[in-house]
């Protein structure tokens, strides 16, 4: 009785036949590599269950690039006032720090530390 070949390939360390899907051989236990239309594409990755964080596989970013120096710079002049969140695009913290004087300052001097932190330039996740 044998099989399609395209639900079942041969197990290269005993050579029984073994379901196309299985990544490891009944008889044995040795582990088979995967076929190649089984193996997914380099850079292929998209994201079905939210298309709004598929990202660039090449750079890993998420939108449009933010200088760590000008962020920076907005938080350590204007920081109580929330001028670099507004400078990321996050107005609702913006807003925050605007009428909190910067979380009570303790916020501010947080930020300064994450943003001296990131790399240049780097990106928001889920803009």
């Amino acid at each position: 009785m044998t099989q399609n070949s395209r639900t079942t390939k041969v197990c290269e360390y005993c050579g029984t036949q073994i379901p196309a899907q299985a990544a490891v051989c009944p008889s044995c236990g040795g582990i088979v590599e995967a076929s190649e239309e089984e193996q997914p594409r380099v850079g292929a990755y998209t994201n079905t269950v939210n298309p709004d964080l598929n990202t660039n596989s090449a750079t890993g970013s998420y939108g449009r690039p933010f200088n760590k120096w000008v962020a920076f710079f907005l938080c350590l002049f204007l920081g109580c006032f929330g001028a670099h969140k507004f400078y990321e695009g996050k107005t609702g913290m913006g807003v925050l720090y605007l009428f909190t004087a910067g979380l009570f300052i303790i916020g501010w001097l947080v930020d300064l530390i994450r943003i001296l932190t990131k790399p240049n330039p780097y990106y928001i996740a889920g803009r």
